[in-house]
């Protein structure tokens, strides 16, 4: 184990905790979840910081991390729905960045069987990076500020719009790379 994915763990492991801290009453549970968020979003740039760094990078650190970050963000989206902090059209955005992440994610992994692969795109880091702050929006609790659910909303669908570019990118790429060894033969 090195300590990068002793960091991606680590992260997986804080999860349940984050989740349930949004069901404590009152703005103390949601101050500490969103720290606990910070804390976790932060592991995830260092983790792949550090593997590069310390030349610690690994086939299970490339699998791992990007799941890491989906269950995070899966996560966050059923208990936000759950404890009635996105609205409906929130939860529409949702829906589509779930759809997304989970045919990017079978998508990956049928590449993956054929040994063709499917590299994070900077865009697509960039979209998690959007996703994540939306989301430390939505654990924000209300701190009276007029803008603040306009800003979360069309954060969110910001990250959404990105969800749908990069994933249709994924699946142009892939189309590509499946098709490149079939024209090669000819």
């Amino acid at each position: 184990m090195t300590i990068p994915n002793i960091l991606t763990f680590a992260r997986i492991a804080l999860i349940p905790v984050l989740v349930l801290l949004l069901y404590a009453d009152g703005d103390t549970g949601r101050w500490w979840a969103l720290g606990l968020y910070v804390l976790i979003a932060v592991t995830d740039f260092f983790d792949g910081y550090l593997a590069r760094k310390l030349h610690q990078q690994s086939t299970l650190g490339a699998l791992i991390d990007p799941i890491a970050d989906k269950i995070l963000v899966v996560a966050l989206i059923v208990a936000l729905v759950g404890t009635g902090d996105m609205a409906r059209w929130d939860i529409a955005a949702a829906i589509l960045i779930l759809c997304r992440e989970f045919l990017v994610s079978g998508l990956r992994e049928f590449l993956a069987i054929r040994d063709i692969p499917l590299p994070v795109t900077r865009l697509a880091k960039w979209k998690t990076t959007v996703q994540f702050v939306a989301l430390a929006l939505f654990l924000l609790p209300p701190v009276g500020i007029a803008w603040q659910a306009l800003a979360t909303t069309s954060l969110w669908w910001l990250a959404t719009v990105m969800t749908l570019v990069t994933g249709f990118d994924y699946a142009m790429t892939a189309t590509r790379n499946l098709r490149a060894p079939a024209e090669s033969s000819r």
